[in-house]
């Protein structure tokens, strides 16, 4: 009689054991589960970050890109100047033109040219004078020895067109 006594007092402790192992299973597996939501959740994060950090590093490095096409076709236009002034008086005013390269020297051009992703458009405007006071203004006389130059360099970021625009004055210093 002893001995079932023991059996029996065994075998209900093995139950409790038993009871109490997947009592703590269940909390196991939703500590496990909130475990792997936390990572989850965190690797999401990090590549949304890493994702837009690549996507703002790109549109910065098209700025720089633009910016040095702009300043490039700033140096064209006075080296056209330079050369001649009839490089520049004789392009028709408000017409596009693209900078062409070829066999070591510039040239301005009506046949649309992309760089990379870039286009770059140069357009040249009359400047007028003020009769008075000679200072540059919307109306007066039409000024043959200064010229407006605007140079845009666009391309597409993200499905939307982005324009960088330089303008300057440039003079026929050489007259």
């Amino acid at each position: 009689m002893t001995h079932s006594i023991k059996t029996q007092g065994h075998s209900e402790q093995s139950r409790t054991m038993i009871k109490k192992f997947f009592k703590n299973k269940g909390f196991m597996t939703v500590e496990v589960l909130i475990g792997i939501s936390i990572i989850t959740i965190s690797i999401l994060a990090s590549m949304a970050v890493a994702q837009k950090s690549i996507y703002v590093s790109r549109q910065a490095f098209h700025f720089t890109q633009a910016n040095f096409l702009l300043e490039e076709g700033a140096e064209v236009v006075r080296i056209a100047r330079d050369n001649n002034w009839s490089n520049i008086s004789a392009l028709t005013l408000g017409t596009d033109y693209y900078l062409l390269f070829s066999s070591g020297s510039w040239s301005l051009s009506s046949t649309p040219s992309t760089v990379g992703i870039f286009t770059r458009k140069i357009n040249i405007e009359n400047v007028n004078r003020d009769n008075i006071t000679n200072d540059i203004s919307g109306t007066g006389t039409v000024d043959n020895g200064t010229k407006l130059v605007t140079i845009t360099v666009s391309w597409i970021e993200g499905g939307t067109i982005i324009n960088k625009t330089l303008s300057f004055y440039i003079l026929d210093i050489f007259s």
